[in-house]
């Protein structure tokens, strides 16, 4: 079987894919099918926090597997019960639900939203504020709540009930406060519109709007949850603390999870029938979550990413292609003075390094567990592509 010829044939042409066959994988090195190697820059767009096959995370899933793969959520397991309580120490957030996407996170959140006002309020006070250059997911609901143009085809029609702001405008933000709005959501640092990070003054007025006005503020952590940026949360950083809190990608260590957590105002938002999910806190993945969770938790950890961030950021800037750089910690976008960052990622790729983009920006979301060595290595390669 010739694995690209099979999977073009029989896939729909959703991605545009690149022809390499990933086979093996340990921390921040992969091989594909031929024995060639790659210093992995990408971790799956940031799902693969702690690097390929990590020991703890391949021992708590497949010890898991061995005893229990599923359970319906009329009962309860353990895996989600350790996963539940610890997530809810390290963040603050004393409920959550489990899906299987950051899509769907959001989607659960901007039902939390929705149902605390229309229990509190009624029902004309529903509409969701999401920022000019998000992105939120690509079901119908989230791509309406995705605030770029690019992404509004095809699908018609799009749910109502979703306006957008600029980002980092406070009188257009406030602009749109008519009395309909339940809730606003953001990313603190937006990044497939570009690994921008909004400014934190912006941030906190936003926190403070909604107090005023009894608005749900929603942070979408699907990309920068998780230790990305040097903290557990990117909104650390900003000073603030959301209503709800969206998580997927990292927290899985490779398997689908989505999670939405909410404080003490959303708690009992959700009652039995008002939402659902079949696979949500299934025990192997919520097993393998409780080895991120530890690691990622562990004393000394994410100091150590804040540590490597600042050293990979530091190499970048001395490359001369390297116009700029954006985003926090790990989670880099670089903007380059003549190359086209989709040239470069296939160039990377070709030479042995996995980068991604953001618009037209590189993207760089490297396992947090990578190595100094595996950073200069995969600097290496970058530097001679860019050359």
């Amino acid at each position: 079987m010739n694995t690209i010829q099979a999977t073009d044939q029989h896939t729909m042409k959703a991605f545009g894919r690149i022809p390499l066959v990933e086979v093996q994988g340990k921390n921040c090195t992969c091989t594909d099918e031929n024995g060639k190697t790659y210093i992995d820059f990408g971790s799956g767009i940031g799902c693969n926090v702690l690097g390929w096959c990590n020991d703890a995370w391949v021992d708590a899933v497949c010890n898991q597997v061995r005893s229990l793969q599923h359970a319906c959520n009329y009962y309860y397991t353990q895996p989600q019960a350790e996963l539940c309580e610890k997530l809810a120490k390290v963040t603050g957030f004393p409920r959550m639900f489990f899906g299987n996407s950051g899509a769907e996170a959001n989607e659960c959140a901007i039902k939390v939203a929705r149902k605390y006002s229309s229990d509190k309020y009624g029902k004309e006070r529903g509409t969701i504020v999401s920022l000019v250059n998000s992105f939120h997911g690509r079901t119908i609901a989230t791509l309406a709540a995705t605030g770029q143009d690019i992404f509004h085809q095809y699908f018609y029609p799009f749910p109502t009930g979703h306006v957008f702001a600029k980002a980092n405008d406070l009188d257009d933000l406030k602009s749109k406060l008519d009395g309909t709005v339940c809730g606003i959501m953001l990313e603190v640092i937006q990044g497939e519109g570009g690994v921008c990070a909004l400014d934190k003054e912006y941030v906190q007025a936003v926190r403070k709007l909604c107090d005023e006005n009894d608005i749900i503020l929603i942070i979408d952590e699907v990309q920068t949850g998780c230790g990305r940026t040097g903290t557990f949360l990117a909104q650390e950083h900003f000073g603030i603390k959301a209503n709800v809190t969206t998580m997927a990608k990292a927290i899985g260590g490779g398997l689908p999870i989505g999670i939405c957590l909410v404080d003490d105002k959303c708690a009992d938002v959700i009652t039995p029938g008002t939402h659902g999910s079949t696979f949500g806190g299934n025990p192997v993945v919520c097993a393998g979550a409780v080895a991120v969770l530890d690691t990622v938790t562990a004393d000394g950890f994410l100091d150590s990413v804040k540590k490597k961030a600042a050293y990979l950021r530091a190499e970048l800037s001395k490359i001369p292609e390297i116009e700029s750089l954006s985003g926090i910690g790990m989670m880099i976008g670089i903007t380059l003075k003549s190359k086209d960052a989709h040239d470069v990622m296939l160039a990377a790729n070709d030479a042995g390094l996995l980068v991604l983009t953001a618009k037209e920006k590189l993207r760089l979301l490297p396992p947090l567990t990578i190595t100094k060595d595996e950073i200069d290595a995969g600097l290496a390669i970058l530097r001679k592509v860019l050359a």
